[in-house]
C-alpha cells in the first residue's frame, strides 16, 4: 500500500477515537465523526476510502512501520 500523507487534523481524530477505544470510552459520535472525517479525505484526495482507512489505522496503532 502506498504511503498516504495525512492531514494533522485527521491524525489526531484517529488517535485520539484509538485511545477512547483502547480505554473503552469511543462514543458513536466519536466513530462516526471519524468515519465521516476518512470519506471526506478520500473523496478530496481521489483514493479508494479503505485504502484510506486502512493506512490512517496503520499511521495511528503502528507509527514504527512508517518510521522504516
Amino acid at each position: 500500500m502506498a504511503t498516504i500523507d495525512f492531514p494533522a487534523d485527521l491524525l489526531e481524530l484517529e488517535r485520539s477515537a484509538w485511545a477512547a477505544q483502547q480505554a473503552g470510552t469511543l462514543t458513536t459520535k466519536q466513530a462516526a465523526a471519524v468515519h465521516e472525517a476518512i470519506g471526506t479525505f478520500a473523496k478530496q484526495a481521489e483514493l479508494p476510502r479503505l485504502d484510506v482507512e486502512m493506512g490512517l489505522k496503520e499511521a495511528v496503532r503502528h507509527p514504527e512501520a512508517a518510521e522504516s
